[in-house]
């Protein structure tokens, strides 16, 4: 089922009142877990495409239970690694032969999200720091929850009990009805209007890139098909995270933000603080801290310690890639996230250490250095982008049509337009803000709000309804 459809919503609308009928605690976990099957049962035909997902989370859930038995440890490790090994083999990633791969067709969404919510569960039981016994029921919901199982976000174990398992589960308020309202409308908005547009204008690029013509018309052809690809990536995909954070209100959830507005970001660092945020916390608990802890122990030197956090997040950001897809393409994208990272920390490091507090501060808060490196920071997302939704082949083609120097000169436009308009957009956006009306900003009025929704349900209509153009797979289901 495509979570950005009409029936999509119908379906969700209907597992929510029937969840709200009664507050015991089994009532919701059993309503729950019927949704959720019901919902993963949409994927597939044939009963055989879901035993390897079962066998999947057959492994998890015993490795669950291990993980929280003191004397385990080795278990517990060889379980971890028979996880990962099982998904590694389950997504069938290229450097393994092929003839070692199931021969019939089986399902696999969700099993990254999947994967990093066990393993989780599993590290934090086994340190120490989640206590109490997870049952079956609520593995289920946790792991297939038809709010999260598609594209995430990665929500914390304990967050999901909270509600789930709360004796008193929290009010569903009218403010609560209203903010998950508004989520829904702006999400599907987004996924089916503005992801759709992207995408079309996107293909139509591409099919226009000519192999003669003008010079200059390559460039921006060439700028345009990059630069179309980062924004429908991310309307589709916060808008998938929108429509599930405000879906989760109706079952009186609290769902994890997933992004902060990305472009805004002034380094590569700041950008994933802000955009899949839930899988970047989760990358810096159990991957970067661990990982920059056991080079601190071997590097006691004051004056190297500073420069760990460069290798540390190289092979973080890397991993990101490989977490992404099975191929080379993926490959290269993690270690162009990876490399770019590392040289910016590297790059801050030295700049911090040349100048003094005072000057470095003042520095990252000039308004010209800010808007340079907001350009900067889009531009080069853009670029490993490339290897994101490409490609080899894709890419070589690009690169024949336009040159080498159409090429850069391509990606030199799109940080010069980027620099600009990301600039003009942070003034507007703080400018309108800033109106207030009777002591209180318009904009988040509720009147304000009701007309912002009203309109974006009416284009997401138009578009799904009149055009008749089905809104986009969500792009993040494929990971």
């Amino acid at each position: 089922m495509n979570t950005a459809t009409l029936q999509f919503l119908g379906f969700a609308a209907v597992a929510a009142g029937l969840y709200n009928l009664n507050s015991s605690i089994a009532w919701r976990q059993v309503t729950l877990v019927l949704a959720n099957l019901l919902f993963l049962a949409t994927f597939a035909a044939s009963p055989g495409a879901f035993l390897p997902l079962l066998g999947f989370l057959a492994l998890g859930y015993l490795g669950i239970q291990v993980a929280g038995k003191a004397d385990a440890s080795v278990l517990f490790w060889a379980v971890v690694v028979l996880l990962i090994t099982a998904f590694v083999w389950l997504k069938k990633y290229a450097f393994l032969p092929a003839h070692s791969f199931l021969p019939f067709p089986y399902l696999t969404v969700g099993l990254s999200y999947i994967l990093f919510r066990v393993l989780h569960v599993m590290i934090d039981s086994h340190s120490g720091n989640l206590s109490g016994r997870i049952t079956l029921i609520s593995f289920l919901n946790y792991t297939l929850s038809f709010m999260t199982l598609v594209s995430g976000p990665i929500e914390r174990y304990e967050d999901f009990a909270t509600t789930q398992l709360a004796p008193v589960r929290p009010r569903l308020s009218i403010f609560s009805v209203g903010e998950g309202l508004h989520r829904i409308a702006v999400g599907f908005s987004k996924v089916a209007v503005l992801s759709w547009l992207c995408s079309l204008l996107q293909k139509e690029a591409i099919r226009a890139l000519p192999a003669g013509g003008l010079f200059r018309e390559k460039i921006l052809i060439g700028a345009a098909i990059a630069v179309l690809y980062p924004l429908y990536l991310y309307f589709n995909f916060s808008g998938y995270s929108d429509m599930m954070i405000g879906i989760g209100r109706f079952f009186r959830f609290t769902l994890p933000e997933n992004f902060d507005r990305p472009f805004a970001a002034d380094n590569i660092m700041n950008f994933w603080n802000r955009w899949h945020m839930t899988l970047t916390n989760w990358l810096k608990t159990y991957v970067f801290n661990p990982l920059l802890l056991a080079l601190m122990r071997r590097v006691t030197s004051p004056t190297w310690q500073s420069f760990l956090v460069v290798p540390a997040l190289f092979v973080t950001f890397f991993l990101i890639g490989l977490w992404h897809g099975q191929t080379t393409e993926f490959l290269m994208f993690g270690f162009l996230q990876g490399f770019g990272i590392a040289i910016n920390q590297l790059y801050r490091i030295l700049l911090e250490r040349r100048l003094d507090k005072g000057r470095f501060k003042t520095l990252n808060s000039n308004s010209a250095y800010v808007a340079i490196s907001r350009g900067l920071t889009f531009t080069w997302f853009t670029f490993t982008l490339l290897w994101f939704w490409t490609s080899w082949q894709e890419i070589e083609r690009m690169f024949h049509v336009l040159s080498f120097r159409g090429f850069a000169l391509s990606f030199l436009l799109i940080l010069l337009l980027s620099t600009a308009l990301l600039s003009l957009s942070e003034v507007l956006r703080e400018s309108l803000l800033g109106w207030r009306w009777n002591g209180s900003e318009v904009l988040d009025s509720r009147y304000s709000r009701t007309v912002f929704d009203t309109c974006m349900v009416l284009a997401s209509l138009v578009v799904v309804v009149l055009l008749n153009a089905p809104a986009p797979e969500i792009i993040y289901k494929a990971f």
